[in-house]
Formats: structure tokens, C-alpha cells, sequence
């Protein structure tokens, strides 16, 4: 059983009374502020990192320069180069005085990005809870504790990534933004419930909320982890460094994909957002494409060949064939189309901006 320590939560809100000018009004998408200081947490995972970068090139976000980006992790971040003050912070949020400690620093523009993936929050009931949900309204009580203390002039804007996995089956052919989150596992009910709070804190006025409905991002860098969508990346990824890729479910398994390219983007275009075209529904629902196993396979063999479809072995997974049963095919993300949202054009270029991201050197085909 988890027992969440509360002793440093903030909890005395019967005992304040809110300033008149007290305002609910969403926050301009570019602040007056002429620098902002970050913080981005989870920032050593691999959107994290990528999105340090683009922001140490930029040395700006929102039409402002940035002043500081404070990284935090559960392993430290990598060293940053960057045109402004870098913090970088070990860190559990899970952990009761992590959440207050990080939003002490009263960061202007706050990515939370940290998660347990999928299929360990699966696996591992209480770990997926304890950081998932509980980390998570940990931090959002701490903001809203800075936000209190500072009279109301305290209101970062917080851009949360929750994902996809909050739709549960039976689906329609198409879902669009009317589609009613229902979950069916532990990862997208811990994500659907943070979408929830996100969008009360948001409207309170404690912070003014963002959160971001992730496409499964494909193909992911570096060694596999323990997603139960893992796969989807690893038979593009482990065939193109000639390695064997395992193939857990049906060629005919249908998903909704983005690159970590147009992740990077969706994060920095819901820095700069004006809210007030959100509304009171704070959560979009991303552009993605939608595309079989066999789609993925084919664009793999356009870029590589036969050779490097041979590497992928079919060995069935019952628990990560259930799990990807549950998940959502295809989307009509009209809401943040409307905003500016925009993804890949179809899996090759998925395939191809991880060659020319991510790919020592261009792969030719055979």
C-alpha cells in the first residue's frame, strides 16, 4: 500500500483570504516578462533531452530569452551548453519534498514531462500511482502553495504531457475531441485523473495549465524501454543498426504515431498558446498519423530493404497485445489543428527525420 507523506503540503487555505484582484484570466501566450526562467522535469528522458537542446539553440521561448532552465530528473540530466544559467537537479518526484523544493525556484514556464511508462505503471501498481498521480498533485500543490504566498501574482504556465492512453475501447472509426476519456489501464487512468486537475488548478487560477495529448512518439532513440507501445520503435530502430527487433503483436495492429521531431514542437507552441482559446477544456488531443504495423514495416523496407526486415521476428505477446487492443487507431485532432498543432505527413517522414535526427549517418537503401 503507498502512503503518500503530506506533511509538506500546504494546507492552510482555510486561513487565507484572496486578494481582490484575485484573476482567472488566462495568461498571454508572450509574457512582458523580457527573460523567463524553466524548469522542465524529466528533462534526462529522451523528449526531455531534445527539448533542452532546441531550447539551448533558441536561447529564447514564448518571445522571451530565457534566464535560466533548471532540469531536473530522477538521474541527473546530461551538461547542457547553453546561452543561460543551467541547474541540474537529481531528483525523485515521488518523493514528498521534491515537488515544493522545485517549485520554490517559481519557474515562469514549467514542462512536465516525468512519467512512468506504460507498461511498467502495468506491471508495477503502486510506482505508477505513486509518480504518476501522486508526483504529480504533489507539484501542483506546491504551485498553487507559491501561488498563495505571492498574493496571486504567482501563475506559471505549466505544460503538462498526458497521452493518447486515456481513450479507452469500444472506438469509432474516427475519434474526434468530443470522444469521452475512459481508460483501460493503470497509465491512462493515472493520466486521465491528471488531466482533470490540470484543468480545475488551471481554472482556479493557480497556474495556467496546458496539457498535451502525445501520439505515440516513433521512433524513439537509444535502448528500448518498458512501454508497452516500445515495439512501435523498435522494429524501425533496432533493424536500421542491424540489429534483431522482437514483433509482439499483428501486422494489422493500427496506432496513432508522432515523431519526437513534432513532440518538440507541440511543446514549444504550448509555451507560446494564448489559453484563452482553450477554454475551460485544457487538454488537446495532438495531430498524429495513423498507421498499421505493416505500414511501418513497408516504410522501413523503402529505406533500408529486405535486409532489414529480416531482422524483425514475430513472437506474439499476449499481456502487450491486450494492452494495445485498448488503445485508440486513428483521430480527428480538429482543436489543436486549429491552433497550429501540426505532425508528420505520413510514416516515412517519421522514418526519415530519425535518420536525420538521430542516425549517425544517412542509411541508403541496398
Amino acid at each position: 500500500m503507498i502512503r503518500l507523506d503530506h506533511s509538506v503540503r500546504f494546507h492552510a487555505t482555510a486561513q487565507i483570504v484572496l486578494p481582490s484582484f484575485y484573476s482567472l484570466k488566462p495568461a498571454p501566450p508572450n509574457r512582458s516578462d523580457s527573460r523567463v526562467k524553466i524548469l522542465i522535469v524529466g528533462a534526462a528522458g529522451m523528449i526531455g533531452r531534445k527539448l533542452c537542446d532546441r531550447l539551448a539553440r533558441d536561447g529564447g521561448l514564448a518571445g522571451a530569452v530565457i534566464d535560466e532552465a533548471h532540469l531536473a530528473d530522477i538521474a541527473a540530466p546530461p551538461p547542457l551548453k547553453a546561452p543561460f544559467k543551467v541547474v541540474l537537479e537529481a531528483c525523485d518526484m515521488a518523493a514528498s519534498y521534491v515537488p515544493p523544493k522545485l517549485a520554490a525556484r517559481r519557474p515562469d514556464v514549467i514542462f512536465l514531462l516525468a512519467s512512468i511508462v506504460s507498461g511498467e505503471a502495468e506491471v508495477d501498481f503502486d510506482k505508477g500511482y505513486a509518480v504518476n498521480l501522486g508526483g504529480t498533485h504533489a507539484l501542483f500543490e506546491a504551485i498553487r502553495r507559491e501561488h498563495i504566498l505571492s498574493g496571486g501574482a504567482y501563475r506559471p504556465r505549466l505544460i503538462f504531457t498526458s497521452s493518447i492512453a486515456v481513450f479507452g475501447a469500444p472506438f469509432p472509426p474516427v475519434i474526434d475531441d468530443e470522444f469521452l476519456p475512459a481508460p483501460l489501464t493503470s497509465y491512462g487512468t493515472e493520466k486521465a485523473i491528471c488531466e482533470l486537475l490540470l484543468a480545475d488548478y488551471s481554472r482556479r487560477g493557480f497556474f495556467d495549465g496546458v496539457g498535451l495529448r502525445l501520439p505515440t512518439i516513433c521512433v524513439r532513440p537509444g535502448a528500448p524501454n518498458k512501454a508497452a507501445s516500445g515495439f512501435f520503435s523498435g522494429i524501425i530502430r533496432e533493424p536500421l543498426a542491424g540489429k534483431e527487433a522482437i514483433l509482439p503483436v499483428g501486422d494489422d495492429v493500427r496506432h496513432w504515431h508522432a515523431s519526437p521531431r513534432s513532440a518538440i514542437e507541440f511543446l514549444v507552441r504550448a509555451a507560446g498558446l494564448d489559453t484563452s482559446l482553450l477554454g475551460a477544456r485544457r487538454t488537446l488531443t495532438l495531430p498524429g498519423v495513423s498507421a498499421t504495423v505493416g505500414e511501418q514495416i513497408e516504410a522501413l523496407r523503402n529505406v533500408a530493404g529486405e535486409k532489414a526486415v529480416r531482422l524483425i521476428r514475430r513472437e506474439p505477446d499476449e499481456t502487450i497485445g491486450r494492452i494495445v487492443a485498448g488503445w485508440p487507431m486513428n483521430f480527428d485532432p480538429a482543436r489543436a489543428k486549429s491552433l497550429g498543432f501540426r505532425a508528420d505527413a505520413d510514416f516515412s517522414a517519421i522514418v526519415q527525420a530519425y535518420i536525420e535526427d538521430d542516425v549517425p549517418r544517412a542509411i541508403k537503401r541496398p
